[in-house]
């Protein structure tokens, strides 16, 4: 889906915060559509038009963002950045702690909460596959991975540990097997709101990972580079006994 056929439903009752905000966004190549309350935000998402990511302000008069969020179904709602002018920090990651995607502190830098947008979509887009995510121990080629003890285990029976990250690096790439990821998505998969939106050590980090899983770390078997796009982990994982 390209970013002209994405809609991003903007709820603030601010109309110099929202309408401003929806200009910069269009512009972008965004589609937008603007509610100044909750119940105008309900109406947009009770008539069936497609909604794709939602921009929640939590401070509004009458039922505020924290109230709606609580009751949208998560399972069918769209994504959700909450927009919050709170300085205490408790106050301000309250939606995170509800299952909202991300927030931004007003004001705010345009270009940031762009790039925002843009990594809250990009993980909404390469959801899970599901297959092996509640796994135990998952395998793939000759490795068993122990996902409580985060380590690889392979035919032999030899143990080799993972750190943090090569474990979310790799517990994403097998959730998600033969899909093409690019190295901003898996920034955001990996790391999610902690990652510098500029950042580009993913490929360091599927190095490092290549040392430790392939046979052949400069001709690897499982985690392919796509030129120009990414990787992609071509080895289809099963569950293991």
């Amino acid at each position: 889906m390209s970013d002209a056929e994405t809609r991003i439903l903007i709820v603030d009752d601010e109309a110099d915060i929202r309408e401003p905000l929806a200009t910069y966004l269009e512009r972008a190549g965004f589609a937008t559509v603007l509610a100044p309350n909750a119940a105008a935000a309900r109406d947009v998402l009770k008539s069936g038009a497609r909604v794709d990511l939602m921009l929640l302000d939590i401070m509004m008069p009458g039922e505020d963002g924290v109230e709606l969020f609580r009751s949208l179904n998560l399972d069918t709602a769209p994504p959700v950045i909450f927009l919050t002018a709170m300085a205490d920090d408790a106050d301000r990651i309250v939606g995170l702690e509800l299952g909202a995607d991300d927030y931004v502190v007003k004001p705010f830098n345009p270009r940031e909460l762009l790039a925002r947008i843009k990594a809250v979509l990009r993980r909404a887009r390469a959801e899970p596959s599901g297959s092996v995510a509640d796994a135990d121990r998952i395998a793939f080629g000759d490795w068993v991975l122990d996902a409580a003890q985060r380590e690889l285990v392979d035919a032999e029976g030899a143990c080799t540990p993972l750190s943090a990250g090569e474990f979310r690096l790799l517990m994403t790439f097998l959730e998600r097997p033969r899909r093409v990821l690019s190295r901003d998505t898996l920034l955001d998969l990996t790391q999610g709101r902690e990652a510098d939106v500029f950042d580009r050590s993913i490929d360091n980090q599927v190095s490092r990972l290549r040392k430790k899983i392939e046979p052949d770390p400069k001709n690897p078997s499982y985690i392919k580079t796509v030129w120009g796009g990414g990787y992609r982990f071509v080895e289809p994982p099963r569950k293991a006994s």
